[in-house]
Formats: C-alpha cells, structure tokens, sequence
C-alpha cells in the first residue's frame, strides 16, 4: 500500500485515552503506541499467513497500554509480533469500492486495503460512529453482510473493531471494519435463523439455564467431535444445526434489559472459560481454552457499544443477542467441558504475593512473550469484575467477590505453566493429552 493509502487517519492516543481500565497513561507511552500502531497500519497486512491467521498487533498494543505498561514493553510486544507479519498488499488500480459496489469484494481477504483506504475516506467524511451506523449496523433485508462477518474469525473482526471504539481511534476502526468485510458468512444460517425463530416471542432465557439444558441433550452435547478440523462448521452446525439453532433462539434481551445483560453475558463468558480452564483439575495444570478465551477478550466490545448514544438500543440488543448466541455454540464446539464452580473456589494461586489486587496480577503480564491472548483477557475479566458489581447478589452470576482474584491469578499462573500456552477444546480429553500432569508432590 502506498503511504498515501493511511494518509487519512492517524494514529493518535493521549495519556488519558486509556480505555475502559480508565487509568492514567505517561506522555511516552501514549506517543509510544500511537507511533507503533501507526506503522503496523502502514507496513503489515491483515493475516499473517495464507490461513488466514490474524495480525494481533493493534489490540495487544492497545491492551498493554491500557492497562499501564511502559514504552519499553510496548516496543518489546511490537517487536516480538512484527517479525512473523505479512507486508501489506497493493491496492487494486482496476477497483474503486463504492456503497454500491462493496458486497462484489466482500469474502476476499486481496481486497482488504481496497476496504481499508474506503472505509478510512468514509471516516474523514461523516466520522467514525456514522461510518460504523451506516455499514455495520444497518438493518434490514440483505443489509446484514457485514455485521454477520464481524462476528466469524473466533470473533477477530469484532475484537479490532472494539479497540477503535473503546478508544476512540478511527484508524483501529476502519481496520476492523475492512477485516470485517474480508472474512466468510458462514455463520449466516446460524444467527439469522435463531433471530428469525426468536421473533415468535416467548421469555427470553440465562445464558446458564440454556448451558445446563446442553449438558441433558445427547444430540447437542456430542455434535462436535474432536477429529473435526472446524467444529462449529465440520461438527455443530452438521449434526445438531437444528437444535443448536433451537436453542439460540431462546435468548432474548428485551427492552431496559441491555446494561444487565450484558454484564450477564460478560460475567458468564468469564465463568465458562475459567470453569473450562480446570476441568480436568488434580490432573492436568490448568490451561484456558483457546476458543473460550476469545470470547472474554471480545465481551468489552458491547461494554463500548453501551455508551454510544448513537447506537439504537434496538442494535444494541440485537448485537448482545448475537454474542450471547455464539457462545453457546462455541461452548458446544469445545465439547460441553464440565463448569463446577467449587473448582475455582479451591484454586490456589502460584504466587499470591505477586498481585495484591486484580489489576496488580494483571500487570504480571506486561512482560510476557506471547501475541496479546495472555493481556486481552486479564484485561477483560477487570472489565468484567467493574461492570459485574452491581448485580453479584443474582444467582446468575457465578463470579464474585475473592473469586475475581483467584481467577486472574489463574490467567497468569496458566500461561506461564509448563507446557503450550492455551488448551484448544477443554471439553475433549485428547485435548489434554500434552497438557503437562499435575505433580502430585504438590497437591
């Protein structure tokens, strides 16, 4: 992409422009990582490789940052990340993307800096909550391309989109709008035909009254098998589609319910990849599920939407119905593991006097050598421990009080456990299979 493909947007964080953590940043770290997330913009593509693997670079940079790391440990993150990247490709001469012409391109991931550069010019034009309005969340027949492809890719589009709302950076914004546009459907007849379903009424259901029903239905709980290459389209959605659909479209956010929800969304997604992470506890070290995981990285995204007066309380339920859908199917995906809540309430963390408070614990993991999964999601269960508080007297929140400790305790002490950093679908025990053992000796 030539330079003056980017020339429309720029980088630009100040010290108090820290996202939902709300801390107060330095002056070089802000100039840090608007410099840094400048030049991924301008030297890396989407994907890292021809799987279509995603550049984390921009929400690790961002994660860091807002939750206080300094200029050297930004630099350190950027470093350790951009090695691995794709440079960015050409723009086509030959396409000029217009309003009408958009859905021609979308699905092909060649054309990601033909979106780029549109959705970039459409920011400079009507500013970033319109362009996010007018392509991303309008409604109506046929209009819903985009928004369905924001939620495929384990959810990354959504995840690039919500840092450029969080803080407000029309640059992230178009980047994940144009990584929207370049990614599959298919999971169009899934969320699509649970909204149409759940538009013949009836109460709307919790996420962990619906998870419990999934454990009693022999059909849903062995749909996805461990062989399968993609178990959500090779699994679910090819033995159970019917009753996966089924049973998404009992979720329903009714009017005044929006803020409630989604704490009860978030705090629930929280509960699930924790209670996944020691399933097989007294055996294995504790590892959080891969696929899980992203769906606490993605959950401040709707946080974020919450507080946008431009946003439709209509869009903003129907996005948190979404959501709340696709983790129950990606819960099924992973094998149904097993959530007993007393095993968290029995973790004892590895090093306890390291992190006195849950944004202490966190900040372990400024310096960790990953790409960004370990700190998006300490900083998300923060996030979701802040919004969680109100409502810790329900039943339906499982995670309150010391438990928030624990379970960012848990976070650090798995990743920097023995072993690979994540387990991909607890639910399986194969998936266990090179997890390191438990050693008894410490028990």
């Amino acid at each position: 992409m030539s330079s003056s493909a980017t020339a429309t947007t720029k980088m630009h964080l100040t010290p108090t422009n820290t996202g939902l953590w709300g801390i107060t940043q330095t002056a070089p770290s802000a100039r840090k990582c608007s410099d840094l997330l400048q030049v991924d913009m301008e030297s890396h593509h989407v994907f890292f490789n021809k799987d279509g693997f995603h550049n984390h670079i921009p929400h690790h940079l961002l994660a860091l940052y807002g939750t206080g790391a300094d200029s050297s440990q930004l630099q350190s993150a950027y470093d350790h990340n951009a090695s691995y990247q794709r440079p960015v490709l050409p723009e086509h001469d030959s396409v000029k993307l217009t309003p009408e012409t958009l859905r021609e391109y979308y699905g092909k991931e060649e054309f990601y800096p033909d979106f780029l550069r549109f959705f970039q010019e459409e920011i400079a034009r009507v500013g970033w909550e319109e362009t996010v309005n007018r392509y991303l969340f309008e409604e109506g027949e046929g209009k819903e391309d985009l928004m369905v492809r924001l939620f495929g890719g384990f959810l990354h589009p959504l995840i690039q989109v919500m840092y450029g709302l969080e803080w407000g950076l029309p640059g992230v914004v178009a980047e994940g709008l144009a990584q929207a546009a370049v990614h599959s459907d298919n999971l169009r007849e899934f969320l699509l035909g649970a909204e149409k379903m759940a538009r013949d009424g009836g109460e709307g259901e919790g996420v962990l009254g619906l998870l419990g029903e999934v454990s009693g239905n022999e059909k849903l709980r062995t749909s996805a098998r461990f062989k399968d290459g993609n178990k959500i389209r090779d699994g679910v959605l090819v033995r159970a589609k019917e009753e996966m659909i089924k049973l998404a479209a009992r979720v329903r956010v009714k009017e005044g319910e929006v803020e409630e929800k989604t704490a009860e969304m978030f705090n629930a997604a929280v509960y699930i990849a924790a209670g996944a992470a020691v399933v097989m506890e007294g055996k294995k070290v504790p590892k959080f599920d891969f696929f899980l995981m992203h769906h606490v990285n993605a959950a401040p995204f709707f946080v974020s939407v919450n507080k946008m007066g431009s946003v439709s309380e209509r869009t903003k339920r129907r996005l948190l119905e979404w959501k709340i859908r696709m983790d129950l199917l990606q819960y099924v995906a992973r094998g149904c593991p097993e959530l007993r809540l007393e095993r968290l309430e029995h973790y004892q963390p590895k090093s306890p006097e390291k992190g006195k408070t849950v944004e202490e614990a966190v900040a372990r993991l400024h310096g960790f050598g990953d790409d960004g999964h370990a700190i998006k999601l300490g900083r998300a269960t923060v996030v979701c421990r802040n919004i969680s508080r109100p409502y810790e007297q329900k039943e339906t929140f499982r995670v309150k009080g010391e438990l928030w400790e624990k379970i960012c305790h848990l976070i650090v002490d798995s990743v920097e456990a023995p072993g690979e950093h994540w387990v991909r679908s607890a639910g399986f025990e194969e998936a266990w299979k090179d997890i390191p053992d438990v050693d008894d000796s410490k028990l």
